[in-house]
């Protein structure tokens, strides 16, 4: 790639498109053939800047690899530029790999979600958000329900409490902890009060709101808005 100064503009090609990364006046035109879908830079407002790139990691390089073009801040997307140079966003093959990522820790959920939740209750939503959270923070769910061979590994416990408006979550470790005991007692609390604690963190830092729960250190991620307290439920 090419930066040049001022209102010249920088050559960006990768396979069949050639998009200008300009000074921060929006897109400039496209020539060559065009990418049916791709990885672009676009500005918050989803106008393409620069591309096509055939990565994300291509499209989020290309800004860093771009010093003196003064541009807001540029996001990679993944879609079809239309002519007036707005984005068209399109799942990419990341995003189909998540989905189905994602699709496979929720299947690890308690039975609980299904005899206490349908799916027309806020916590089916929230359960979700959450346990998207999780996994983007590289933690498993632990498979509360026993439909895989990795029950025993432990992770992530994401139990519905509906009289707190809520999520309870908590840690679980591997079963040589949890039920062997291998470390001892002491070494068994403190590993699950950290790990409790820690992931309490990661949610908070991802602006979900929490609160203590019980004396085992796990935490209710609630839903916003929704009151504190118990209900009859409990």
């Amino acid at each position: 790639m090419t930066v040049l100064q001022g209102d010249e503009r920088a050559s960006l090609q990768d396979g069949g498109g050639d998009v200008s990364l300009s000074s921060g006046h929006g897109a400039g035109p496209v020539a060559g053939t065009a990418v049916p879908s791709a990885w672009w830079l676009v500005d918050a407002d989803q106008r393409v800047l620069a591309g096509p790139f055939s990565s994300r990691l291509d499209a989020a390089l290309a800004e860093l690899s771009s010093p003196g073009v003064e541009v807001a801040p540029l996001y990679p997307a993944h879609g079809i530029r239309r002519e007036d140079g707005m984005l068209v966003s399109r799942f990419s093959p990341d995003d189909r790999a998540w989905l189905a990522h994602l699709s496979d820790q929720l299947d690890r959920l308690a039975d609980d979600w299904d005899a206490l939740i349908d799916d027309a209750d806020p916590l089916t939503g929230l359960v979700c958000e959450v346990a998207a959270a999780v996994a983007e923070a590289g933690l498993p769910l632990h498979d509360c329900a026993g439909r895989t061979d990795s029950r025993q590994l432990g992770g992530v416990c994401l139990t519905p409490a509906p009289g707190q408006h809520g999520v309870l979550v908590s840690w679980t470790q591997h079963d040589r902890m949890a039920l062997g005991r291998v470390r001892g007692h002491a070494a068994d609390l403190a590993a699950q009060e950290v790990m409790n604690h820690a992931i309490a963190g990661v949610l908070a830092a991802f602006g979900f709101e929490l609160e203590p729960f019980g004396e085992a250190s796990g935490h209710v991620v609630r839903a916003a808005g929704s009151p504190p307290g118990l209900t009859e439920w409990e």
